[in-house]
Order: structure tokens, then C-alpha cells, then sequence
């Protein structure tokens, strides 16, 4: 009973860092990202449609219950720890994928391309494995710290990513971004804090500091949101939605 309780409580400390809810405003420290990718990958996923879905990237399939498709496939790059720690039934060598060409209706790419060296590359296999008229949909950070280091290459705008998709056969059909306001300063306060100091404290004081650094940040970036508005051109992150064969939005 107590193994399972254990787990019960991991699978739910889990969910928590990608899916919005209370239990994730109390103990997580990206719980406003999270939550403001979670509703953009919603809408633009419902908006996709349905078919068979290819993850790129796909890691444990966060957003899985996002989709309704007929199949859905998981591609990760192909390292032994992936082989050991994510969810995949394709592995990709860095060059191409392991698909036939037009066997996918959408592509999901979620927070992957700033970890690609060659995303003019991968855009093309992108474009390559989707069928006529199907959709990409991708997220990537603008504003945000280096992570996942040294497999951290770049950071892109609107009109980057437009001509970067534009060349791989992609029109944009509907680009959104995430925390556009106030709260986008706390974010980014809370990540550094819960870098810098959390992730380096003697484990028995890392949950109860990390929750209330958590709490903190989410509550004040909530106010944040609230007083300091849109300025147009300094967000987190891109959420969009492109077209094999679409025109542009």
C-alpha cells in the first residue's frame, strides 16, 4: 500500500509540471508556461484535426490526451539514455526520420527546434513525412535561459520562423505566443531562482523551499499579468499552427 501510494503521489507530482490546476500552481515553478502552453497546444491541436500524428520529440507525451487521432506516434533522437528514459516507438539518427514520405496527417514539435544545430533540415524531413494539406504544430521559446546544455543553438522570432517554415514548403496559418504580459518577467524570475538556488539545496529542505518559491512566483505573476499589459514584441514562447499546403494567415 505504501509502494503504491508513492507512486500514486509521483504520477501526480508529474502531471502537475505540465498540466494546469491548483496542485500545479502550488509546487511548480513553470507552472505559468506550462499552463499557457497547455491551452495553446489544446486549441491549435483541436484546430489540426485528426488523422495519424508523428511526436517529435515526443519525451513521456505530455500533451497526448490533447489529440484525438486515429494513431499517434512517438519519434525521439536516438541516444541510449532516450532509449532507456522516453516513450518512443521511432528513433531518429539526426539526419532523417524513420517514416516514408506523406505518412503523417500532423507533426507535433514541441520545444524541440531550439535544441536542433540544422533546423532548415529538419523542417524539410518535417515537411517530407506530411501528407498534402497536413499541419505542423510547434512550439519554441523566445525568451528564455540556456538549457539542456551544450544542445542549445538558438532562439527565434516570428518572422524567423516564418521564413525558416516559408522554406521548407510550411505556411503559418495561426501563430500565437505565450505570457505576453507581466507575467513573462516572472517566469523567468521563478525559472532562475528554482535553477540557482532549489535545484541546489540539501534534499530534505528541496520540496518544502521549492514549493513555497513556486507559490510565490505563480501568485505574484498572476498579478503581474494583470498590471502590466501587452507590449506586443516580448513573450515566452511560440505556439503556431502551418500548412503543408496552406496560404498564409
Amino acid at each position: 500500500m505504501e509502494a503504491r501510494m508513492r507512486a500514486w503521489l509521483r504520477n501526480q507530482y508529474r502531471r502537475a509540471l505540465f498540466r494546469p490546476g491548483l496542485l500545479s500552481f502550488l509546487i511548480n515553478p513553470h507552472h505559468l508556461s506550462r499552463c499557457a502552453l497547455w491551452r495553446d497546444i489544446s486549441l491549435l491541436g483541436a484546430e489540426a484535426g485528426s488523422g495519424r500524428l508523428l511526436d517529435v520529440g515526443c519525451g513521456s507525451r505530455p500533451y497526448r490526451s490533447l489529440f484525438q487521432v486515429d494513431e499517434y506516434i512517438g519519434l525521439e533522437y536516438d541516444t541510449p539514455k532516450n532509449r532507456v528514459e522516453k516513450s518512443a516507438e521511432l528513433w531518429y539518427d539526426g539526419d532523417r526520420f524513420p517514416c516514408p514520405d506523406a505518412s503523417f496527417d500532423i507533426v507535433l514539435c514541441n520545444q524541440v527546434l531550439e535544441h536542433v544545430f540544422d533546423p532548415q533540415l529538419f523542417l524539410f524531413e518535417v515537411a517530407r513525412v506530411l501528407r498534402p494539406g497536413g499541419r505542423l504544430l510547434l512550439t519554441v521559446p523566445f525568451v528564455w535561459d540556456e538549457h539542456e546544455q551544450p544542445h542549445d543553438f538558438a532562439r527565434y522570432t516570428r518572422f524567423g520562423l516564418r521564413h525558416l517554415l516559408s522554406k521548407a514548403g510550411l505556411s503559418v496559418t495561426t501563430h500565437r505566443v505565450t505570457l505576453d504580459d507581466g507575467r513573462v518577467l516572472a517566469q523567468l524570475f521563478g525559472a532562475m531562482v528554482h535553477k540557482r538556488i532549489t535545484l541546489n539545496l540539501w534534499r530534505p529542505f528541496y520540496h518544502p523551499v521549492s514549493m513555497l518559491i513556486a507559490f510565490s512566483v505563480n501568485l505574484i505573476g498572476s498579478t503581474f499579468g494583470r498590471l502590466i499589459p501587452s507590449t506586443g514584441d516580448l513573450y515566452l514562447d511560440h505556439a503556431l499552427l502551418a500548412s503543408k499546403d496552406g496560404g498564409v494567415e
